[in-house]
């Protein structure tokens, strides 16, 4: 029962576009079905082009909002005169502008950030309009102190710019081009818990988002972002949200960080920078395999590759880099004598594909780079461009033939990256029973087997030269281990070759499944006949 009288259970709405009595008539139907609301939060357009009469029975105080209404300035000039003191003010009984920024704690200790207006990087800024410098000064309000781990809610009529990387469809509304970067950084910045917006006329609640890196951060609470549509709209898309939130400060550590089980990647994240505030503020480069950040403190609007090195135009065309070469022999590298080129059953730009020597089934294959690369986390743009393009063909080629794929990396006492794609029989067990039997062994010799995001990149979780252990199911879910000491190098096969998978133990090391040269090369020849029609290097 104590938890519940720290709750504040608050109503947050759209543009309401001065249709106020659809808006408080709507608030008291729903306070006399589910109980009063402490408070209503209004972002977006407040006032609308409409004629005034209907404010003034507000204003005057013939008519009175039913609930303490909280509500953001002027995002154009026409609504500008509504909004005169900048710091806030009372604008009629119960209904409060809260001012063009700040900080609004509630008598419980919830917290809400404000901003009012849309974006403006022209100077000088109109009074409708947030700038760079409005962002800055409220992040350093708040995010200085060590002891800061965010806020209950943040309020802003723009949406933020990118918002819908790796979420749910946001629908009509693209979120590459639609929004503000500024409030994007706002957000990253601040780790609201609750994030409302409007002014696209539409409804959009995102899955919620993580403000921490997995492994490489303390787990934090995650945000969730809702953007509301226009108050009685004939399409009737939702407008009004009703929520109940316990102060942050009030609550206990352990309780604020549960992850929901639907939460996804931070879509302000670049390889693990944030979006930085400046002049000009472009969109990430989408790149399938390459992610860029930026930094624009200095440079303005320059992008910089995850290596830091500037990518402005050279006067000469690039050169096709040659591809890393080995210190010494090595048994995977495309051009080396050591390679026992009968298993290489296709070849691409930067990768090639064998059948794995002593292989856990006749297709057991391994993608692998032509040049010398250690491990996933360092490979150029290009490579894993393609090493994706084979897991995704593999993928449909064994779905064909009635089969599911694991794909696992060992990057420990391993010289040249090999990426083991085994097939699985779809009438052997489901992709569940796969991910169980990996985690229960993994508990079972003490290893810390951990699900990561499917979105995640292994470049933001695993640092050049640290030895981990990887596996990506054919649902997209992934398991990580960062190998500290010792592990075992046949864990993966283990798994598969066990009872509970592949049901063949005594495959679980490949030297005790070798094969004569003859037979390997009719399996290779099996292999690329059986893959032709798939293979894309064939494509012009």
């Amino acid at each position: 029962m104590a938890e519940e009288k720290l709750r504040d259970s608050s109503l947050a709405c759209g543009d309401v576009e001065g249709k106020f009595d659809i808006l408080f008539n709507r608030v008291r139907a729903i306070q006399k079905k589910s109980g009063n609301f402490d408070l209503l939060l209004c972002v977006g357009n407040f006032f609308g082009s409409t004629p005034d009469a209907e404010w003034e029975e507000y204003k005057t105080g013939i008519k009175k909002a039913p609930i303490q209404t909280y509500v953001l300035g002027a995002n154009n000039q026409e609504t500008v005169k509504y909004f005169q003191d900048a710091d806030g003010c009372e604008l009629a009984e119960n209904i409060t502008y809260l001012g063009r920024k700040g900080i609004f704690t509630g008598s419980s200790g919830l917290q809400i950030v404000y901003l009012s207006g849309t974006e403006s990087l022209n100077e000088p800024v109109p009074g409708y309009s947030f700038s760079p410098k409005d962002v800055s000064s409220l992040r350093m309000m708040l995010c200085t102190t060590s002891q800061f781990k965010g806020v209950d809610i943040l309020l802003t009529s723009p949406w933020p710019k990118y918002v819908g990387t790796f979420g749910n469809s946001s629908g009509e509304v693209d979120t590459k081009k639609c929004g503000s970067a500024l409030v994007s950084s706002l957000a990253t910045g601040l780790k609201p818990r609750y994030h409302f917006a409007a002014l696209e006329k539409t409804y959009y609640e995102r899955l919620p988002y993580r403000n921490h890196i997995v492994l490489q951060e303390n787990a934090q609470h995650a945000t969730r972002f809702i953007a509301l549509a226009n108050v009685g709209n004939p399409e009737k898309k939702k407008y009004l949200y009703a929520f109940s939130i316990v102060p942050m400060k009030l609550m206990d550590a352990a309780e604020l960080v549960k992850q929901p089980p639907d939460v996804t990647e931070n879509p302000y994240r670049k390889s693990g920078q944030e979006v930085s505030i400046g002049k000009q503020i472009p969109a990430p480069v989408e790149e399938s395999a390459c992610q860029f950040f930026f930094d624009l403190n200095e440079n303005q609007g320059r992008k910089r590759s995850s290596t830091g090195r500037d990518s402005k135009s050279s006067p000469h065309p690039k050169q096709p880099r040659k591809p890393p070469q080995p210190p010494g022999p090595c048994w995977f590298c495309l051009a080396s004598p050591e390679v026992e080129k009968h298993l290489v059953v296709n070849i691409g730009t930067h990768c090639y594909l064998a059948l794995a020597k002593g292989g856990l089934s006749d297709d057991h294959v391994l993608i692998l780079p032509i040049g010398h690369y250690q491990s996933v986390v360092e490979l150029s743009a290009e490579v894993v461009e393609e090493v994706e393009k084979y897991k995704a063909t593999l993928r449909r080629f064994f779905k064909s033939r009635g089969k599911r794929c694991v794909v696992f990396e060992r990057n420990y006492k391993s010289h040249h990256l090999q990426l083991q794609v085994i097939p699985v029989p779809v009438s052997c067990c489901a992709t569940d029973d796969i991910k169980d039997a990996f985690i229960t062994q993994a508990q079972e010799q003490q290893i810390e087997l951990l699900e990561i995001p499917e979105h995640s990149d292994i470049k933001q979780i695993a640092q050049p030269g640290a030895a981990y252990f990887y596996v990506e199911l054919d649902t997209g879910e992934k398991l990580f281990h960062r190998i500290k000491k010792s592990f075992p190098l046949q864990f993966g096969r283990e798994v598969l070759a066990s009872e509970a998978i592949l049901n063949i133990p005594d495959k679980s090391d490949w030297r005790q499944c070798q094969i004569s040269k003859e037979d390997e090369e009719t399996l290779a020849r099996r292999f690329r006949k059986d893959f032709e029609p798939f293979d894309f290097t064939l494509d012009d």
